[in-house]
């Protein structure tokens, strides 16, 4: 008996390294979320020197700023997606939700010999 056919598609984006995909996307959301990178990490049982790490090698490949930081002290740090940062992940989410309905598509036009 043939098994349902699908495609699971995820976009990792370049410049001259890899600087943005589905993991700082995920971070990104979470930051916006809890308002810090540190809670970020812990959402996505993640160690906060790996978070810290793959957004500032996001933030050199991509030449912009995603976060505005503050450090603790009486009322606590925190931290907030840039204008930039919000800009790139919308458009990312965007592009990967017309990439999926694409890839569907596609699916159903290569393999009709299979899903029929």
């Amino acid at each position: 008996m043939k098994q349902n056919l699908r495609a699971v598609v995820s976009a990792r984006l370049f410049t001259d390294r890899k600087c943005f995909g589905p993991g700082i996307a995920e971070l990104l959301r979470h930051v916006d979320e809890l308002h810090s990178l540190r809670a970020a990490a812990q959402a996505m049982e993640m160690a906060y020197s790996k978070a810290w790490t793959i957004m500032k090698n996001a933030e050199e490949g991509l030449g912009v700023k995603l976060l505005d930081s503050s450090t603790g002290g009486k009322n606590g740090g925190g931290a907030a997606l840039t204008e930039d940062a919000r800009r790139i992940l919308d458009a990312y989410e965007r592009y990967c939700a017309r990439l999926r309905a694409y890839s569907e598509t596609l699916i159903a036009e290569e393999f009709a010999f299979y899903l029929q």
